[in-house]
């Protein structure tokens, strides 16, 4: 039989244990936590940098309001006889389509050093000289859609498909900020 002072000792020995043990396992509740938090956190801005520029999103983060005056180029690409074409089409080929095609798009603005801007539809917009300013944001936009209109080749022969695209180019002062909090994104006018 055990003595009640050695009694009060285990009973010191197993609540210190527990109370270690409560915090080893709070530490690593803890641990576990800032983890899953760092790896949403990494999720968001990587989605945050696929919707806005790099130095945009910065910007927003800091709590700016983005509202900036620029010379730039503005290039509108229109795919023609869309309408018509997409008719023919299902959804889910209509969507496969239009994302090849402004994949090829995104590649060559890319390139070029041109911001997509959005696309709406079958018109894909982007441009050139922001949200840095690039003295020569002409001659960028001109190349992107030098370069869209002789790629069509391909991609008339990978969809099978006879389409083609109008450019349009704008060169001059603009605005560009970012435009709503539900769903925000960087537009121009």
């Amino acid at each position: 039989a055990l003595d009640e002072h050695t009694c009060q000792k285990m009973r010191g020995v197993l609540a210190r244990l527990t109370r270690e043990e409560l915090l080893y396992d709070l530490e690593k509740q803890v641990e576990e936590r800032t983890f899953e938090l760092n790896i949403e956190r990494e999720k968001s801005e990587r989605l945050l940098q696929n919707m806005l520029p790099a130095s945009i999103a910065k910007r927003l983060k800091n709590g700016e309001v983005i509202a900036d005056r620029h010379d730039a180029s503005v290039i509108f690409v229109d795919i023609v006889g869309f309408t018509k074409w997409a008719a023919h089409l299902n959804a889910a080929h209509l969507v496969e389509y239009l994302d090849l095609i402004f994949g090829e798009f995104d590649a060559i603005t890319r390139r070029h050093g041109l911001e997509k801007i959005k696309t709406i539809g079958d018109c894909y917009m982007a441009a050139s000289g922001l949200p840095e300013p690039q003295a020569d944001h002409v001659e960028r936009a001109v190349k992107t859609g030098l370069d869209i209109i002789q790629n069509m080749g391909n991609v008339r022969a990978q969809l099978k498909a006879e389409i083609d695209v109008r450019v349009g180019i704008h060169c001059g002062p603009l605005i560009a900020g970012v435009i709503g909090e539900l769903k925000p994104f960087y537009d121009l006018s």
